[in-house]
């Protein structure tokens, strides 16, 4: 991949050897794609299937909820912590990584014409939300939220979870981007080599903030780190990693939105030791 340095910021001291640094960064996150993958073709395996339908024009919509151990846990959450998330101002705080498949057409019971889609999550997570009704609607949610963000619907919250099928029609194989086995386990605090890595302060933002989104912004920061050298940086369809060596910081975070990642743009500030991330968001 040719990257154009012209994208890149550099630190003002030791600007020719910082310009050449941002670059190996950013090109490390156009070769995830191409020259190593890092992606891997599960096949989802069914869970429940939830009915709703699009507003406001009522067109019915199948979510099929699907299991996979490839697919990475989320943080370890309570069901004290997950009420208190809820009722928090900002619950999309706690993010369950998933796979998002894309629409595909369908016959219902009426033999009528309709569009299931396919969410993957974790299969150990998945089997935690089937035992409490809170933790199944929960992951409802976040997968109905997944699913308009990426394809810009709007689904009603009036669903129903149907008792005696698990699926809707036939579940379509999923490319996800994942990273090796060890990375994975880096999610697992007990089998992680960054365990003494922190996790940074960070935010994400949207532009524009209100209509279609273009850009998805990420500010990370890194107090201590003086140049971007120490930075490595990986982007998925919708998952950020980035580590600062040796040791320093470790942010594994997963995002609503599909973003391009050979056409994202990474920035260090040496100075205010902010990491920015520019992520165009792809067009549904």
């Amino acid at each position: 991949m040719n990257t154009d340095s012209s994208l890149l910021g550099s630190e003002l001291e030791l600007q020719q050897q910082e310009e050449i640094y941002q670059q190996l960064l950013m090109q490390t996150v156009g070769k995830m794609p191409t020259e190593n993958p890092e992606s891997k073709v599960i096949r989802p395996q069914p869970g429940l299937c939830v009915k709703t339908v699009t507003e406001p024009d009522k067109q019915k919509i199948f979510v099929n909820v699907c299991q996979s151990p490839v697919v990475p846990l989320p943080p370890e959450i309570s069901r004290d912590e997950l009420v208190d998330l809820l009722q928090s101002e900002d619950p999309s705080g706690f993010r369950v990584p998933m796979s998002l498949g894309e629409p595909h057409t369908e016959t219902d019971n009426n033999s009528q014409a309709c569009t299931a889609y396919d969410v993957v999550i974790n299969q150990e997570f998945f089997q935690k939300c089937q035992t409490d009704p809170l933790f199944q609607q929960f992951v409802i949610l976040v997968s109905v939220e997944g699913l308009e963000n990426k394809y810009n619907l709007e689904l009603s919250r009036d669903w129903k979870v149907l008792k005696n099928r698990k699926c809707l029609g036939s579940l379509v194989d999923q490319n996800i981007r994942t990273k090796s086995r060890p990375v994975i386990q880096e999610l697992q605090p007990e089998f992680s080599s960054t365990a003494a890595a922190t996790r940074p302060e960070f935010s994400l933002l949207v532009e524009p903030p209100a209509g279609d989104p273009e850009f998805l912004i990420a500010e990370i920061k890194l107090p201590g780190v003086r140049s971007s050298r120490s930075l490595v940086l990986d982007l998925g369809e919708d998952r950020l990693l980035l580590t600062a060596r040796p040791s320093l910081y470790h942010l594994d975070i997963f995002h609503p939105f599909s973003i391009e990642q050979e056409s994202s743009v990474a920035q260090f500030n040496s100075n205010t030791q902010i990491l920015t991330v520019t992520m165009p968001v792809a067009s549904s």
